[in-house]
């Protein structure tokens, strides 16, 4: 199933990347007269109702929407890509400067990048485990109990399927009284618990004396499991809440310097994080075809801090030894937003 969610999830990132991407400088055949409110096309689109056009009329047409949703950069992405990997910060210039229709914009890569990188994962099997169990001895009891019950159930289909006569058959009631009797000498909490609730006490985990919080640190100890597949799936759904954390920061290296506005550092920040986005994807493809770990853990801490050394230094036009400076302390930074993200989205997980 791992397959067909990253392809779900590369699709849907592809097509929500389109939906924020301007139609801007995508060369196509059109019609001569508008076919919605039947004015002579000048252009690609009607200077009348805002039609696009060229219009799709095929069942073909259908598939190529997805292949152009998922691939919806065309010409502009192979534009985009090679200067976002080795020109990051004339790239965000000349984006800044109003050089918008020969490139993809920030975030119609970003929330390719994000649902790729997510699509990539699940292909590549990397996801929460699903057998965590909680620490309390409690839950621990329980569930080897249902495990041992599990166990009860399917060793007496088999023994339906062996005559008394089959060689199988003591072996299979050998093995059924060993499962009973280990079930017979596990504690069990249901009689403390119907006590409980026949008294009318009903008990309540404190440890913060938040209620709200006790009450997301209980749900962590009952499923921890689920918990970590919703953080998960929050990441990438609230992945973009990356960009207002990281802005103060970046603002920082540059406040004295009135030339840069906040929006100059959103694009900055919105296309590094794209471009990391796509460095582990790379790092995670790599992985999977057999690229030694050693080589792979040096690109995953050598090529982030050279990009944004690069981006800094051409985005912002500083000397080396300027831009290798902020990196180091984009860097520190980096690890802060990262920390208040996980913790934002752990918090939503526990309240929610």
């Amino acid at each position: 199933m791992g397959e067909f969610e990253a392809a779900g999830e590369l699709v849907t990132g592809g097509l929500l990347g389109r939906a924020v991407e301007p139609r801007a400088g995508e060369g196509h055949g059109h019609e001569a007269m508008c076919l919605n409110c039947g004015t002579a096309l000048i252009g690609s689109h009607c200077h009348q109702c805002g039609q696009a056009g060229h219009v799709h009329r095929s069942l073909h047409a259908i598939g190529h929407e997805i292949v152009h949703g998922v691939f919806h950069f065309e010409g502009k992405f192979w534009r985009t890509l090679p200067l976002l990997a080795w020109r990051p910060g004339d790239l965000t210039r000349r984006y800044i400067a109003g050089e918008r229709a020969r490139f993809v914009s920030p975030m119609a890569i970003f929330l390719f990048s994000i649902f790729a990188m997510f699509a990539v994962f699940s292909w590549a099997g990397l996801s929460p485990p699903t057998d965590l169990r909680s620490g309390g001895p409690q839950a621990q009891i329980e569930a080897a109990r249902k495990e041992l019950i599990e166990r009860r159930d399917d060793t007496l289909q088999k023994l339906r399927k062996h005559p008394a006569g089959d060689a199988d058959h003591a072996r299979l009631q050998s093995r059924l009284s060993e499962i009973e009797g280990t079930l017979k000498q596990i504690p069990t909490f249901e009689h403390d618990t119907k006590a409980a609730e026949d008294e009318g006490f009903r008990a309540a985990t404190r440890i913060s004396g938040w209620p709200l919080l006790d009450h997301g640190i209980e749900k962590w100890k009952k499923n921890p499991s689920l918990m970590l597949y919703k953080l998960q799936s929050s990441v990438y759904k609230f992945s973009w809440l990356l960009i207002p954390l990281s802005l103060p920061f970046v603002w920082l290296l540059f406040f004295w310097k009135r030339e840069y506005k906040l929006y100059d550092h959103a694009i900055f920040i919105t296309y590094s994080i794209a471009f990391m986005s796509l460095l582990f994807i790379a790092i995670t493809v790599a992985a999977a075809l057999g690229v030694s770990a050693g080589w792979l853990t040096a690109a995953a801490l050598l090529i982030p801090f050279v990009h944004i050394t690069r981006q800094l230094k051409q985005a912002y036009r500083l000397r080396w030894w300027s831009a290798v400076l902020r990196a180091f302390v984009l860097t520190h930074f980096i690890s802060v937003v990262v920390t208040m993200f996980l913790l934002i989205l752990l918090a939503m997980g526990m309240t929610g």
